[in-house]
């Protein structure tokens, strides 16, 4: 009874990109009924490396079949490697499908080769091997200057193979790496519910805008400087949230309400916050906002931008003037976390498929229970309990993470093209 030998080869084929090589290639490869066992091409400044596993029915066969190939990449002009393959090294290969992936992204103004080796050496010393490396930012023109007010985007996103023996090492490593080269390194599970977000709550002062209200209305009322420094010992945890906020609004008391139009219509917003919320209304995510700050600008960006939802706190106001007190429950970190829970709930969302972004200490309880929470341009505190972290870039930032590129996006970028 005649034996048949099962060869299996790696066709790696490379040089200038233009229409018809992977059609050639495969036509070949179908006149000898020749088994795929796995393809992947890339294309980087118009120069193409398609790599293909095929199975070859015997040594007979392969060489009529590899003659082929070799004259029709002369034709093309290409080059064509042939490279056998251990059939036990291949099922070793394939026994390791289903495995832990985690996928690695890489946001920076503008990425260099320190970013990529920094990155790529930590994974290596964790054992997590990298499958695939893709740019999701758009091309950057070599006009575009860096520098202050630079609002160029970067984005590398590598997807790795394997469990690291101490995710805390590795995510203090990362987050080392992110503060001394000046860039963010998200480390994330590479699981159904990253590729399938469905909500997005975010905090409103110093997230959503830069600022945060309490202090633009005290200075309005000339208690600026008393209500910074409560303010700022809030965030950084140092005092309660709900003592530290009823102190602050005692302060506003007597203040003319009319203020309060005036300072909504000319709040800073945050970089990228109009094209985040249009892009993730436009693909069918529900937003919301939840902040210790006003429900009268939380409402005001509401109607500009189009969030879902709004919690915040009601400012007490008599006779026009402010009362200095807060009407209802106050809006503190552990309310933020009860309310994420219940927009999910309503909205037949499960925990692990929304999005929380906040930059104080009292957004930390709904960072803790998101999904993704992320930590935008947050304090250190914040930043090292947080499950990733953005200070680099702008909010939309966050669409990297959830895997969109630049030509996916409803509102690209202005600073690169696709």
């Amino acid at each position: 009874m005649e034996s048949f030998v099962k060869e299996i080869i790696l066709l790696t084929v490379s040089g200038t990109d233009k229409p018809g090589v992977t059609s050639a290639i495969s036509a070949i490869l179908a006149q000898y009924n020749i088994n795929i066992l796995d393809i992947g091409q890339a294309v980087i400044h118009n120069t193409l490396s398609l790599g293909i596993l095929v199975e070859v029915p015997g040594a007979a066969e392969s060489s009529g079949v590899l003659r082929d190939l070799l004259f029709k990449a002369h034709e093309l002009q290409m080059t064509v490697r042939f490279e056998p393959v251990d059939e036990s090294a291949y099922e070793s290969w394939v026994g390791v499908q289903g495995k832990s992936r985690h996928i690695i992204t890489l946001l920076a103004r503008r990425i260099t080769s320190a970013h990529i080796a920094k990155v790529t050496e930590i994974a290596a010393r964790h054992d997590l091997n990298i499958d695939n490396i893709s740019r999701l930012s758009g091309r950057v023109s070599l006009n575009s200057v860096p520098g202050p007010g630079d609002r160029t985007k970067a984005c590398v996103e590598f997807s790795v193979r394997g469990v690291p023996a101490d995710n805390g090492a590795l995510r203090e490593e990362f987050l080392k790496a992110a503060s001394d080269l000046d860039v963010d390194i998200a480390f994330q599970e590479d699981n159904i519910y990253r590729r399938n977000r469905r909500l997005v709550v975010f905090d409103m002062d110093s997230t959503l805008i830069e600022a945060e209200v309490i202090d633009e209305l005290a200075k309005e009322a000339g208690v600026g400087d008393q209500v910074i420094e409560i303010t700022e010992a809030a965030m950084r945890g140092e005092l309660d949230f709900d003592e530290s906020f009823r102190r602050r609004v005692a302060l506003l008391k007597g203040l003319d309400a009319s203020v309060l139009q005036r300072i909504a219509e000319n709040l800073p917003m945050t970089e990228g916050v109009e094209e985040l919320v249009s892009n993730l209304r436009a693909l069918g995510f529900k937003t919301a906002i939840l902040s210790g700050g006003f429900n009268y600008f939380g409402r005001y960006l509401q109607q500009k931008l189009g969030f879902d939802y709004v919690y915040a706190n009601d400012l007490d106001i008599v006779d026009g003037k402010v009362t200095g007190e807060v009407k209802g429950d106050i809006v503190n970190g552990q309310r933020k976390a009860e309310l994420l829970r219940e927009i999910a709930a309503r909205e037949g969302v499960r925990l692990e498929q929304t999005i929380a972004v906040g930059d104080g200490a009292n957004d930390l309880p709904m960072l803790s229970i998101a999904g993704l929470g992320i930590a935008f341009r947050a304090k250190p505190l914040v930043r090292q309990s947080a499950k990733q972290a953005i200070s680099t870039l702008g909010l939309d930032g966050i669409l990297y993470l959830i895997g969109f590129r630049d030509r996916d996006t409803l509102v690209p970028a202005a600073d690169s093209q696709g």
